[in-house]
């Protein structure tokens, strides 16, 4: 079982999952991010966590990778990832 690190926030009216992801989760291709993001959406749902499933991960050189809708991207591409950092306040863990 592997366990995340989660911020489970309400921004722009919108309830957000937002789930720590290693820096791998960037090199690998759409599809393979897209089934990895739709199998976290799962474990959030059967975790009782209502929302959106956003994974985010450290890129390197104070950048951000993100896998988000594309009305939240403008939110995911000004905000820090130390300020997601400090809004952790779960964890999400998946079989």
């Amino acid at each position: 079982m592997t366990s995340f690190d989660v911020a489970h926030v309400r921004e722009q009216g919108q309830q957000m999952i937002i789930v720590f992801v290693g820096a791998t989760f960037g090199r690998k291709t759409t599809t393979e991010q897209n089934n990895a993001r739709d199998t976290l959406q799962g474990c959030a749902r059967a975790a009782g966590l209502a929302g959106t499933v956003v994974p985010v991960w450290d890129a390197g050189g104070g950048r951000m990778g993100f896998l988000a809708p594309s009305q939240w991207q403008g939110f995911f591409r000004t905000v820090g990832y130390s300020r997601l950092v400090r809004s952790i306040n779960k964890k999400l863990t998946c079989g």
